[in-house]
């Protein structure tokens, strides 16, 4: 990443999130006008793919990504976006003998992993954009996915017993 230069619409984001201790850290969208000093574009409120964790190409996304954070949910109905730091504890869940995938465990397999969101979507298959909406909640991975991301969990040594946590590099 280029770096989030002062000046940019971006950076007051960037210096309020850098200054947080919470691992977790939920803002209306109005809070967060109010911290840049103007408006959020349109995109904002009206599509999850503004609040994606992309490395590259989103001014907006390089201030919560340098600042040591990333968008776990967004509500755009309710105009909330919750910023998480990596590692952030997950449960695993189970149904019966399948593990159900939330946005959490899709997160901390990734970063289990060393991949940024296109590399994951490279080793399973899909698109980047469909591990940034799994990432967000958008919607969950299906069955047929939840058996690939196990698999791979399972032998990239990734813990899936339990309420876990995974390693902060």
């Amino acid at each position: 990443m280029a770096g989030v230069k002062p000046g940019s619409k971006y950076h007051r984001l960037y210096e309020y999130l850098r200054r947080q201790r919470s691992d977790r850290l939920s803002l209306t969208f109005a809070e967060i006008e109010r911290r840049l000093g103007s408006l959020l574009p349109k995109s904002a409120r009206a599509r999850r793919g503004f609040w994606s964790n992309r490395g590259r190409g989103g001014l907006q996304a390089a201030a919560w990504l340098e600042a040591g954070y990333e968008v776990g949910r967004v509500d755009l109905a309710g105009g909330r976006v919750e910023f998480q730091r990596p590692g952030v504890r997950y449960v695993v869940r189970r149904e019966g003998a399948d593990v159900r995938w939330d946005a959490p465990m899709v997160r901390a397999l990734r970063a289990h992993l060393e991949l940024d969101q296109a590399g994951l979507a490279d080793v399973l298959g899909v698109r980047q954009q469909t591990i940034s909406e799994w990432e967000t909640a958008v919607y969950a991975p299906s069955r047929g996915r939840s058996k690939h991301l196990t698999m791979i969990a399972e032998r990239a040594g990734f813990p899936l017993e339990g309420d876990s946590s995974s390693r902060r590099r």
